[in-house]
C-alpha cells in the first residue's frame, strides 16, 4: 500500500471520528456532563496525550519567542472558544444539524481569508458563499424539533455555527506559523494553551458532574470523544495534510455529513426531513464552489 493510499485511508477514518463523535457527545451531554465540563476534559485529555507523545520522542521546535503570543491566540480561538461553542451545539441540537452546520467552516475560512489576507473573491466563491449561507439559515430556522434535539435546535444550531467561525479565524490566523513549524508542534502549544483557558470556563460544572451515575457506555462515549473525536482524529487529519496537502484533506469534509447521518440514523433513529436535506444541498453546493478552481492546461512549445 502507498503513501497516498494511507493517507486517503487516514482522512476518511479522521472524519469518521469527527462525523460520529457528535453521537457520542448526544449520549452523555448535557444529561450525565455538562457541555462546559465535556470541553474541559475534553481539551485536557487530549492535551496530556500530545504532550506525552512529545515526550517519548522529545526534538527540537524551534518556535520563536514572539511567536507564542500568536499560539496562544489562535489557541483561543481554535480550541478554547471552538470546542466550547461546538460542543454546546452538539448537546442541544440534532446530530445531522451539527454536521451540516460544520460544513459552513470552509465557507467562513474562504471568506475571512478575501476580508483579512486578501485573497480575491471569485464569482464562484460569492455564488458559493450566498448558497452556503441559505443553507445554514433554512437549517437554524426549519420547524423540524425533533426529540433528539429539543426545543433548544435553534440555540443549538448558532452554537455550531459560532463554533465554525471561532475554527475558520484559528485556521487563517495560524497559516503563517503553519509555514514555519510542523503541525505536531502546533498542536501541542494550541492545546496546552487552549487548556489554561478552558479549565477555568468548565471548572465549576466540572465539580458538578455525577461522575457515579456513568455507566459503561457513557464511560465509552466519554473515551471516544477524547480519543477517537479529538487525539486520533486530529493526528489522522495531520497525517493527510502533510501527505495529499491541505485542499485534497479539506475536500474530505463532505463524508462528515454521511457518517453522521448514518450513525444518527442507526442508532438515535433521527429522520431525514426535507429541510435538512435542501439544507445540505445548498451547503455542500456552496462549499463545492467557494473552494473550486479551475485547472490551466499545460502550455506547449
Amino acid at each position: 500500500m502507498n503513501e497516498k493510499t494511507k493517507a486517503r485511508i487516514a482522512v476518511l477514518l479522521g472524519n469518521f471520528f469527527f462525523g460520529t463523535s457528535v453521537i457520542a457527545v448526544k449520549h452523555i451531554s448535557p444529561s450525565l456532563i455538562p457541555p462546559l465540563a465535556l470541553t474541559a476534559v475534553r481539551i485536557c485529555s487530549a492535551s496530556f496525550l500530545f504532550w506525552m507523545m512529545f515526550f517519548m520522542n522529545p526534538v527540537a521546535t524551534g518556535i520563536v519567542r514572539k511567536d507564542y503570543l500568536r499560539l496562544f491566540l489562535c489557541a483561543l480561538a481554535g480550541i478554547t472558544m471552538n470546542q466550547t461553542f461546538s460542543v454546546l451545539g452538539m448537546a442541544y441540537t440534532s446530530p445531522i444539524h451539527a454536521s451540516l452546520l460544520i460544513l459552513t467552516t470552509p465557507i467562513t475560512i474562504t471568506f475571512l481569508a478575501a476580508w483579512f489576507l486578501g485573497e480575491r473573491l471569485t464569482p464562484l466563491k460569492l455564488i458559493g458563499l450566498l448558497l452556503g449561507i441559505s443553507g445554514g439559515t433554512l437549517l437554524v430556522f426549519a420547524r423540524d424539533i425533533s426529540d433528539i434535539a429539543g426545543d433548544q435546535q435553534s440555540l443549538g444550531d448558532m452554537f455550531v455555527i459560532m463554533g465554525a467561525i471561532s475554527y475558520s479565524t484559528y485556521v487563517v490566523s495560524i497559516r503563517p506559523l503553519m509555514m514555519k513549524y510542523k503541525a505536531n508542534h502546533i498542536l501541542q502549544w494550541v492545546f496546552l494553551f487552549g487548556m489554561f483557558a478552558s479549565v477555568p470556563i468548565g471548572w465549576h460544572d466540572l465539580n458538578r458532574v455525577p461522575w457515579q451515575d456513568f455507566d459503561f457506555l457513557s464511560w465509552f462515549c466519554l473515551l471516544y470523544v477524547v480519543l477517537g473525536g479529538t487525539f486520533f482524529a486530529y493526528r489522522l487529519m495531520n497525517y493527510s495534510i502533510n501527505k495529499l496537502g491541505a485542499a485534497v484533506t479539506g475536500a474530505f469534509i463532505y463524508t462528515q455529513p454521511f457518517f453522521t447521518t448514518v450513525a444518527s440514523t442507526l442508532l438515535l433513529h433521527e429522520r431525514l426531513s426535507t429541510p435538512k436535506i435542501m439544507a445540505a444541498v445548498l451547503i455542500m453546493s456552496g462549499v463545492f464552489l467557494a473552494n473550486f478552481k479551475k485547472r490551466t492546461e499545460p502550455v506547449k512549445a
